[in-house]
């Protein structure tokens, strides 16, 4: 081999140890996969960063974290989805169905760890207790028990509220949306019996400004909003901004100023989600890993909204808030 030819190789040799050595020293790779926009995504940001702290991952030392957003668009999520399957990434982290059923339908060998509503009705496990595919994860279902929670406290708050308007996301297959709405036709016969519902379903985030036309244009009493990732961020801000008291599940309603949010902790459940991550980065199959349920709930009431809305909360409805944005 000529002297040049020897140093070119050793160069290049030396370039890919270097670069082998630099990867093996970050760790593996995780990638975190959603349907919302940049912004939206504070409680999971919260609670994956907790996860990986107490499990001591550092994010660039000895693993890396990438976060990528579909900004409400169903053709990049697509998009985003194939891109994230080509990397073959170590864990495929999907935060909601859709997010879910656009990588699950790419891959059935690289792990993905998904927080979602219902999972088995979902069609991504085969039961919570065995899964037996290539997803595992959590639960956010949301129950009769929610659903009447949260009629319940609209009912405590404007007491004469009726007309409740109901905001969700209808997904492309398999539409959860229907079993939500379901379980709060059936609670509201054991809150009042006289609640009408309007109901206002979107596709995607394009579709939100005409649904919240409509829901200004219906004055309704109060509103429900889907505990859906499509609806953070900006279209929260502009939920809270309809002047309509308006609840939902998950907290960072309440921050963009939304009358209350009472449901899972998100970062909880994305703290916990760390911990399947780092059981299949040891070695764990995720068809051998049940997927678990909510553990804490969190009531968020935000009193600035309510004083705006000439609204009073009761001195025993603000006893059981975790919190209270002032």
């Amino acid at each position: 081999m000529k002297r040049r030819d020897f140093g070119a190789a050793f160069a290049a040799a030396f370039l890919c140890a270097t670069r082998l050595a630099r990867a093996q020293k970050r760790g593996p790779h995780i990638v975190v996969l959603q349907i919302g926009v940049v912004g939206s995504d504070s409680e999971l940001l919260k609670g994956i960063a907790a996860g990986l702290k107490e499990l001591g991952y550092r994010e660039g030392d000895n693993i890396i974290v990438d976060n990528r957003y579909a900004g409400g668009d169903p053709a990049r999520l697509a998009s985003l989805a194939a891109a994230a399957v080509a990397e073959h990434p170590d864990v495929l982290v999907a935060a909601g169905p859709v997010v879910i059923r656009a990588v699950a339908q790419l891959t059935k060998t690289i792990p993905i760890v998904g927080v979602t509503g219902d999972p088995v009705a979902q069609g991504f496990a085969a039961s919570l207790a065995h899964p037996g595919g290539n997803i595992t994860g959590l639960a956010v279902q949301v129950g009769p028990e929610l659903a009447e929670k949260w009629l319940e406290i609209l009912n405590e708050i404007v007491p004469r509220a009726r007309r409740i308007a109901l905001l969700y996301q209808v997904y492309q297959v398999g539409s959860i949306s229907n079993a939500e709405i379901a379980h709060i036709r059936d609670a509201a016969a054991r809150v009042a019996t006289d609640f009408l519902f309007d109901e206002h379903r979107v596709r995607d985030v394009n579709e939100i400004p005409a649904a919240l036309e409509a829901i200004k244009r219906g004055k309704p009493d109060g509103l429900i909003v889907g505990n859906d990732p499509l609806f953070l961020g900006q279209p929260a801000k502009e939920i809270a901004a309809l002047g309509v008291p308006a609840i939902s599940g998950s907290r960072e309603f309440a921050d963009a100023g939304c009358l209350a949010t009472y449901g899972a902790s998100i970062a909880d459940l994305f703290r916990r989600a760390v911990g399947y991550v780092d059981r299949i980065l040891k070695g764990a199959k995720p068809a051998d890993l049940p997927i678990e349920q909510p553990t804490k709930f969190e009531l968020i009431i935000n009193l600035k909204t309510a004083k705006s809305l000439d609204l009073t909360i009761p001195p025993t409805l603000l006893a059981q808030a975790d919190e209270i944005i002032e």
